[in-house]
């Protein structure tokens, strides 16, 4: 008994049918908003990337329709779209949840805790990687660095800082973004949803009162390192006498005040550098080979 391929389950191979138009009122606010965004470049092929956050935003991930939306306007084919659709991240190529939760599973997020909190909100939550909770409100995944790594372990939503998370603190996080309770970044602006994070990336400005006056910034953290550069005096340190413990008393510790050049690490001992000893200039130890 011969059976055919589709009773396996393989496919054909058949192509498939073209992309379904959007609503005409839908494409008619669609390419009013694409106009401007097209007239923003002097070459209409660099407003492709704010263009696919414009179709995200309308239906929270970039559809077959949308590509196709994108490509007629900018006179694209669609694989090339695709292409570029399909290369970034940020882009989302199936219906996801209100709140993107981003754990941060890089080296120094990872081994702070990073690790720890994907592993337990996917038990929490019951999804996996790049799942979607039942109730349409969180996607999870695991994300490579969000250049905060002072904060580690970080978390982000619908990208804004959560930072120093805990698993504890991540659950109560997610399940207060579940519940519709009001959330506070530690950093930047209140939330808003995925779709409305789409059409603030495609360029059009955030219209939620004070919104714009609560953009992130760098937190004290992250500016230690501009303001040594910049000679200005690091706080004053308790440092342990190098002949002494972490158990003197404490009238036998010393304030240290560090120079804008010093290393920061208490676990470093003094070292010969070209700065401080002239009679050994910077330079190669030794001749190649030797």
């Amino acid at each position: 008994m011969t059976t055919s391929s589709s009773e396996h389950g393989v496919s054909l191979g058949m192509p498939e049918l073209p992309a379904p138009a959007y609503p005409d009122d839908v494409r008619e606010r669609l390419e009013r908003d694409a106009r401007e965004i097209i007239a923003r470049y002097p070459d209409s092929r660099s407003a492709l990337l704010p263009l696919l956050h414009l179709v995200q935003s309308e239906e929270g991930h970039v559809t077959r329709t949308g590509m196709q939306f994108c490509a007629d306007m900018l006179e694209l084919t669609t694989a090339e779209v695709t292409a570029v659709a399909t290369f970034y991240t940020m882009y989302r190529r199936r219906p996801s949840g209100d709140y993107q939760v981003g754990v941060c599973t890089n080296t120094l997020c990872a081994v702070m805790g990073g690790d720890a909190i994907f592993e337990e909100l996917q038990e929490h939550l019951g999804v996996g990687n790049g799942e979607t909770t039942g109730d349409g409100k969180v996607t999870l995944e695991h994300i490579e660095c969000n250049a905060a790594c002072d904060f580690a372990p970080v978390v982000m939503v619908n990208w804004e800082f959560f930072d120093n998370q805990t698993p504890a603190s991540a659950k109560r996080l997610v399940d207060d973004l579940r519940a519709g309770r009001d959330v506070e970044p530690t950093r930047g602006a209140r939330l808003c949803t995925f779709k409305e994070t789409a059409r603030i990336l495609a360029g059009f400005p955030d219209e939620r009162p004070g919104a714009v006056e609560e953009g992130g910034s760098a937190g004290p953290a992250s500016l230690v390192g501009l303001r040594l550069a910049k000679g200005e005096a690091a706080p004053a340190r308790v440092v342990h006498p190098r002949n002494g413990g972490p158990h003197d008393e404490p009238q036998n510790r010393q304030v240290h005040e560090p120079s804008p050049t010093e290393h920061l690490s208490s676990h470093d001992a003094p070292q010969d550098t070209s700065a401080s000893d002239p009679a050994h200039p910077a330079g190669p130890a030794a001749e190649e080979g030797e």
